[in-house]
């Protein structure tokens, strides 16, 4: 199972950077290959969300439940469904200096053996490039 990490520090505070990566609803806005994203109303900072992505002509979605900790400036996300047996990713938002370590993890894996031989080294490469896009939404919303 992929197990992937990455960390950027940025001159935005841990709130700033938790309120962009809560607001899911505005994904389809900036996430590469994100088509649609449908939030469910949540209590206590847990709530469901449905991701459409779309990779040319191929499009899949999948839920998933996320818990934004406020307290903890953490979201935890994991899937319910779709193409993978196991999808857990977990954003930290931690003080440094002026700004903010962002630090992203992500542990997957795409349950049918035969797409996950292609598919899992092409959605590993593709986080970072999802990475890129929310430090330029922040540097867009804040910057």
């Amino acid at each position: 199972m992929p197990e992937l990490k990455f960390s950027r520090t940025v001159d935005f505070s841990p709130e700033q950077m938790l309120r962009l990566v809560s607001d899911m609803g505005s994904y389809p806005a900036f996430v590469p290959n994100c088509s649609a994203m449908e939030v469910s109303a949540g209590h206590n900072g847990v709530c469901e969300a449905r991701m459409h992505v779309q990779f040319g002509p191929v499009s899949q979605s999948y839920t998933s439940r996320v818990d934004i900790n406020e307290e903890a400036l953490s979201v935890h996300s994991k899937a319910l469904d779709g193409p993978f047996s196991h999808l857990d990713s977990l954003w930290e938002f931690v003080p440094e200096g002026e700004g903010t370590r962002v630090k992203l993890s992500i542990d997957f894996e795409i349950s049918n053996p035969l797409l996950a031989a292609v598919a899992e080294p092409a959605f590993a490469d593709k986080q970072e490039e999802i990475l890129e896009a929310f430090l330029a939404e922040a540097n867009r919303r804040y910057g």
